[in-house]
């Protein structure tokens, strides 16, 4: 999620789970080729294991992109064919190339060729008036021969004309069922499912029908789902920390960055963390208007008010996120 899943929110979700796959923002090519690698790519070691999400169309410099991944010691290589924006649209990638699976197979052949990383592809339904059953099986066929290893799919299609981004999250109508159906047609491949879930019980529902659930927006919403993901869905030991502990280990973690990028955009991704709790509304206000007027003062206050209180230091309750195969996963 561009804006979202950067490494500070990555870091933010590694304090409630440690097993489940994250995604970075997608990267185009053009600007990990020519751009500040060490900006694009750097990632704390806790964050893994972590995907790098890759927007473009050639297949050489997806290749070479690939090899970077590896160098720099990511653990897979997503290739978004499913973001709907003007400027992706433009540059003839993202979802705009649902229309041409022959050449999103020659760039994951590509990719294949360069790296021994997992190479997968994140994609819609259809877009426009490509929308059939038949021509989302076709797509997943030809880029499946060319190597894709995992089909995240939004359960959405998008209209890449006449809605907005945002409105290409919510508007069309979700429709689970052909992702279902795709794994039905292919049991071989991994499908991972994404699109509007939320909670533990939600992701459990569909893995008794798919291999793997992506949650993308619930996860910058309410970060705190997953904390007992892993338990519940990786049989490992559960998170035990609070979200006021959390949050204090977040500040802790922003004041060692302070400095080196505005404050607003190091604690964007925590304004969820205190989510349907009493108090929500103030923490949010402390990571906005305080933070611009008072520092990290402003958020120190306003965590240590939740201190003490059992129903914002309990963990989670049945509520989850997403992860890969045969689990949930934080993504875009």
């Amino acid at each position: 999620m561009m804006d979202v899943t950067d490494r500070h929110f990555r870091w933010l979700m590694r304090q409630l789970t440690r097993s489940t796959l994250l995604y970075t923002e997608m990267i185009p090519t053009a600007a990990l080729l020519h751009g500040d690698r060490s900006q694009l790519l750097d990632f704390d070691p806790i964050e893994s294991p972590l995907s790098l999400q890759l927007g473009g169309d050639d297949p050489k410099r997806l290749a070479e992109c690939a090899r970077i991944a590896a160098d720099w010691g990511y653990d897979e290589v997503n290739l978004n064919v499913g973001c709907p924006s003007s400027r992706v649209k433009e540059g003839c990638f993202g979802a705009s190339l649902m229309g041409r699976p022959e050449d999103v197979a020659r760039c994951v052949e590509a990719m294949r060729g360069a790296t021994s990383l997992p190479i997968t592809v994140k994609h819609r339904t259809g877009i426009d008036d490509l929308d059939s059953y038949e021509l989302l099986e076709r797509f997943v066929r030809i880029v499946a021969e060319g190597g894709g290893e995992r089909f995240s799919v939004h359960a959405r299609k998008a209209w890449l004309s006449g809605l907005s981004p945002k409105q290409n999250r919510n508007v069309p109508p979700l429709n689970y069922d052909w992702i279902y159906r795709l794994k039905g047609t292919f049991p071989s491949y991994p499908f991972e499912i994404n699109g509007g879930i939320t909670g533990g019980d939600a992701v459990a529902e569909h893995l008794s029908h798919v291999d793997a659930v992506m949650i993308g927006r619930g996860a910058q919403d309410d970060p705190f789902q997953f904390a007992d993901f892993d338990a519940r869905f990786f049989g490992a030991e559960p998170a035990t920390r609070t979200r006021v502990e959390v949050g204090r280990a977040f500040l802790d973690y922003i004041g060692r960055w302070q400095g080196r990028a505005p404050l607003q955009i190091l604690v964007r991704g925590a304004h969820g963390l205190f989510s349907g709790i009493p108090g929500s509304r103030r923490w949010r206000r402390a990571l906005g208007e305080g933070i611009r007027t008072r520092g990290l003062v402003a958020a120190e206050e306003a965590l240590e008010s939740f201190s003490g209180d059992s129903e914002s230091d309990s963990l989670a309750g049945p509520q989850e996120l997403k992860t890969g195969a045969g689990a949930p996963t934080q993504g875009s």
